[in-house]
C-alpha cells in the first residue's frame, strides 16, 4: 500500500532532517533544548508508524564494554540519561521514571587472543569509570551456575549501567516533547536534493508529493536507508542493511537467577527478557545485505544455530518454547562498523547521522546531542566525536572497535 504524504507548513526550514526515528529525534530534541539554537525544523518520516525502523526491531541493549573510551563515554551518557529522562525533560511530571535492567553483559572467550582483548578493554573501561570485572570460568560458575564453561578461559562482565531498557519510551518522549517545543514532523519522502552552483551546499529538497523546500542544514537520519540519502548529493557512504533475527522464549526449567546479556564465542547472544522470558539473537553465517523492504524470518537459523549454541551453553535451554520472533535490520558501517557523523567535507551544510551498527539505541543521546551542537555551533561542545567523521571514509583510516556484536 502507498505511503500518505503531507505538506509542510513553510517553504523553508533551517534544518530538514531525514528520518524521524530515535537519531532524527533525538537530533529534534536537543536542538529544541539547546538555548542557543531559535531556528525551524523540519522533520520529514516517510512512515510514522516506524513499523519496520530499526528502532522499533531492536533489543534495547545498553553497555559500556567498548574498546573505545568514546564509545563508553556515549554509552554513560545515555544510562544518565535514561535514568533522569524526566530532569532531562524539564521535570515534566508526565515523563515516566525509567530504570536500566543492570544484569550486565557477559563476554566469553575460549581462546588466549579474546580473553587478552577483553583484559586490554577492561584497564580502558575502568579509567574511563565503568565498573568491568574479569572472571575466571571458576568465578563464572561460582556467580551464574547455569553456565557450561567446559571451553572458557575467561569472562567480562558489568553491571553498572548495563543491560538493557526501555528504548520506545525514550523515542516517544523525544518525539512528543519536541512536537510541543514546535518541532515540525512531515509524513512525505526526499526524492531529491539540489546543490548550489560551487557544490558546497544544499539549496532545497525536493518532496514526493512536490514541494521544493528550502534548508539551510540537512541531516541524514535515515537509517538502513542512509546511502540512498546520500546519493541524491553524489555522495556514497559505506552503510548498508543487515538483517538481525530476535527470538523471545520460555524454558521449560527456568534458570534460577537473571541471566546476563551473554556473548557467546559463537557469537550468538542471548539474556534475560522480563521476569519469565529470555531473548536470543542473531544471524545467518552468510550475511549480505537484504533488499530493504526484506524483513522475513529464517526458522532455520534458530533451529539449526541459535538454539543447539544456546542448549550447549546453557544445558537448562535445552526443552525452550518460542513465543515471539522478528527480523529487523542494521545500519551497517560495512568500513568499520562505527558511526558517520558530522559534515561532509565538500558539501558542508550535509550532516551525517549513519551506520551505527548495531549500536544505534544506545548512542542515540550523545549523538542526538552532538549533532545538535555541530548544527549550533559548528562543534562539538560537550562529547569530542570527532573520531567519527567522514573524513576517515575519504583517508581509508578506520576507526577500531574491537567489541562489535
Amino acid at each position: 500500500m502507498a505511503l500518505k504524504t503531507q505538506a509542510p507548513k513553510q517553504s523553508a526550514y533551517d534544518v530538514v532532517i531525514i528520518g524521524g526515528a530515535i537519531f532524527g529525534s533525538s537530533t529534534a530534541w536537543f536542538l529544541s533544548d539547546n538555548k542557543d539554537f531559535n531556528g525551524s525544523v523540519l522533520v520529514i518520516e516517510r512512515d510514522p508508524t516506524y513499523e519496520f525502523a530499526s528502532t522499533s526491531r531492536t533489543n534495547s541493549c545498553m553497555r559500556q564494554q567498548f574498546s573505545a573510551e568514546i564509545n563508553v563515554k556515549c554509552s554513560q551518557f545515555a544510562a544518565d540519561f535514561v535514568k533522569n529522562l524526566r530532569q532531562y525533560m524539564g521535570g515534566d511530571d508526565r515523563v515516566p521514571k525509567l530504570e536500566i535492567q543492570n544484569f550486565g553483559y557477559m563476554y566469553l572467550a575460549d581462546n588466549q587472543a579474546f580473553a587478552d582483548t577483553l583484559i586490554e578493554n577492561q584497564d580502558m573501561q575502568l579509567k574511563a569509570g565503568a565498573g568491568t570485572q574479569i572472571l575466571t570460568p571458576e568465578q563464572i560458575k561460582e556467580a551464574y551456575p547455569f553456565y557450561n564453561v567446559d571451553d572458557i578461559i575467561l569472562g567480562s562482565i558489568n553491571t553498572v549501567d548495563e543491560g538493557y531498557w526501555d528504548g520506545i519510551t525514550v523515542f516517544d518522549w523525544f518525539r512528543k516533547s519536541a512536537r510541543e517545543r514546535g518541532i515540525e514532523y512531515c509524513q512525505n519522502e526526499v526524492v531529491a536534493m539540489t546543490k548550489s552552483a560551487n557544490g558546497e551546499r544544499i539549496e532545497s529538497v525536493t518532496l514526493k508529493s512536490g514541494e521544493v523546500i528550502s534548508c539551510g542544514q540537512v541531516v541524514n537520519a535515515s537509517g538502513p536507508r542512509a546511502v540512498l540519502t546520500s546519493r541524491m548529493v553524489g555522495i556514497e557512504i559505506p552503510v548498508e542493511p543487515r538483517k538481525r533475527f530476535t527470538w523471545i522464549f520460555q524454558a521449560e526449567n527456568p534458570l534460577d537467577r537473571p541471566l546476563p546479556l551473554t556473548i557467546d564465542p559463537s557469537g550468538v547472544h542471548f539474556r534475560q527478557e522480563g521476569t519469565e522470558y529470555y531473548l536470543a539473537g542473531g544471524h545467518a553465517d552468510y550475511d549480505p545485505a537484504p533488499d530493504y523492504d526484506d524483513f522475513e524470518m529464517d526458522h532455520d537459523i534458530w533451529q539449526d544455530h541459535i538454539w543447539p549454541t544456546m542448549a550447549t551453553r546453557i544445558p537448562q535451554f535445552e526443552a525452550v518454547k518460542v513465543t515471539n520472533e522478528w527480523a529487523g535490520h542494521y545500519a551497517y558501517n560495512t568500513f568499520d562498523h562505527n558511526a558517520i557523523l558530522g559534515p561532509h567535507h565538500i558539501v558542508k551544510n550535509f550532516i551525517f547521522l549513519n551506520g551505527f551498527s548495531g549500536h544505534g539505541l544506545q548512542q542515540s543521546p550523545a549523538m542526538g546531542r552532538g549533532t545538535a551542537e555541530m548544527i549550533t555551533y559548528g562543534e562539538y561542545r560537550t562529547l569530542d566525536l570527532s573520531d567519527f567523521g567522514f573524513d576517515r571514509i575519504v583517508k581509508n583510516s578506520a576507526f577500531v572497535e574491537k567489541a562489535v556484536i
